[in-house]
């Protein structure tokens, strides 16, 4: 179906371990049909500006690209941003 191309992509920047970044997936888990799990792993040498950048905040999550939360999944952000993207 033409609808799997347009689905969006989720970026998971987290590091291994991360109890917070587990959490986060299981919160995500009923949504995984509608986007792209796409995990960054930020302690890995091509990725150190990421590292730089959120060291201290992950799990940080982007949505196509675009910075969308962190820490925790805010589920009604995520849903609302979710659901304009599949409205384009």
């Amino acid at each position: 179906c033409s609808n799997s191309a347009k689905k969006p992509v989720l970026t998971l920047f987290t590091k291994k371990p991360c109890p917070l970044c587990d959490e986060a997936k299981e919160v995500l888990e009923p949504y995984k049909r509608r986007f792209i799990l796409q995990e960054v792993d930020i302690t890995l040498p091509e990725n150190s500006a990421w590292n730089d950048k959120y060291k201290y905040d992950i799990p940080v999550f982007h949505l196509n690209g675009k910075f969308l939360m962190k820490h925790r999944v805010d589920i009604k952000k995520f849903e609302d941003q979710l659901k304009k993207l599949e409205l384009q």
